[in-house]
């Protein structure tokens, strides 16, 4: 099964660690430097054209990359959990 984050970009949900609000979450100084490092090592993809609303962290057979959309983490929750026909 495949997850649509936006901008033509599908990752597959068993590779999704976790979906995050990035207005909940960057209000930590934990969250910020977490990203931050995953900027500096080159591992965060921005497919939002606009300001980011969430962030995705996903791990690709031991590569962790984390993906920022201009879509909100409920929709994308909801996409998720959807039932689907797709691979």
């Amino acid at each position: 099964m495949y997850l649509h984050l936006g901008q033509n970009t599908v990752i597959q949900k068993k590779a999704v660690i976790g979906i995050f609000d990035m207005d909940n979450t960057t209000s930590s100084h934990i969250t910020r430097k977490f990203l931050n490092n995953m900027e500096k090592m080159g591992r965060i993809v921005n497919i939002a054209e606009d300001i980011p609303k969430t962030f995705v962290l996903c791990d690709d057979m031991g590569k962790i990359t984390v993906y920022l959309s201009q879509l909100s983490s409920q929709t994308l929750l909801k996409r998720s959990t959807s039932m689907s026909l797709e691979g």
